[in-house]
């Protein structure tokens, strides 16, 4: 009777809270105490390059040496670099202008998604929608509708379609949250463009381009840095790479931020 009463018993389902190990990196780091370090650029392999034999001729002057057959980037040069980019991105959000975040390579996703919520960012981690700067108009349109029916999906107002048109609704709005929900509150071009990748989000730097909005870019030894304005020489696949150099592109922008305040306190 016993083991009767334990077999009919229902188990409680308990959720398992996964921590998200890139949100708790960028919640630790001091932002007001960052330093750009080429010692902590080289303990995250910031200067590891690409095979010689994928390298892009036009990335000579970057690269310090080749070892094992792997080019390994100057970190001289990137410290340079990384500084004349983190000054132009605090000058340029200090004048009310946006850094749209773009890293849409796989191990680039989530982070870029991370810290461009830390900073207050637009960003596109996903497929580059063709046409997000040189058909703004028609981007803006879709934004506004994936905003207005958010709030209209929030507020409830489409209580009075059918569970079917609701049902449908939801999809719609979920589809277009995940192609273009971290630029729909993205109203005009932004003052710059920051890729982590330059052949992966190639076809957003061509916009970018034609559209006269700078661009910032980490440059591996495998690409042309011709069209980027601030190239930053940098390993763009380690994890740790990425973050290291995108909590100092952070620290820019929130940097940025700080000055914005400033002159309205002095108005």
């Amino acid at each position: 009777m016993e083991q009767e009463e334990k077999k009919s018993t229902p188990k409680v389902a308990t959720k398992v809270v996964k921590k998200n190990p890139l949100g708790d990196y960028f919640s630790s780091v001091d932002f007001s105490k960052l330093e750009v370090s080429i010692r902590d650029m080289f303990k995250s392999g910031v200067h590891f390059g690409h095979h010689k034999s994928r390298k892009n001729p036009k990335m000579n002057e970057y690269i310090f040496a080749t070892k094992n057959n792997i080019d390994i980037i100057d970190l001289e040069k990137t410290q340079i670099m990384l500084k004349e980019a983190m000054k132009f991105i605090a000058e340029t959000v200090a004048k009310n202008e946006d850094i749209l975040f773009i890293g849409t390579k796989k191990q680039a996703k989530k982070i870029i998604q991370e810290v461009a919520e830390k900073c207050g960012m637009p960003y596109v981690n996903e497929r580059w929608l063709g046409g997000t700067f040189t058909n703004f108009s028609m981007i803006s349109t879709r934004t506004r509708y994936l905003r207005e029916g958010t709030k209209k999906m929030e507020q409830g107002e489409y209580a009075k379609y059918t569970k079917f048109e609701q049902v449908k609704k939801a999809e719609e709005l979920e589809r277009l949250e995940r192609r273009m929900g971290g630029i729909k509150e993205m109203r005009k071009f932004p003052g710059a463009i920051f890729a982590t990748s330059v052949n992966e989000d190639n076809l957003a730097i061509q916009e970018a381009h034609q559209k006269n909005i700078p661009i910032i870019a980490f440059v591996d030894t495998n690409v042309n840095p011709k069209n980027i304005d601030y190239p930053i020489p940098a390993n763009e696949d380690a994890i740790s790479s990425l973050k290291l150099m995108l909590s100092y592109i952070s620290k820019a922008v929130l940097d940025g931020k700080e000055q914005r305040k400033s002159v309205i306190a002095k108005k």
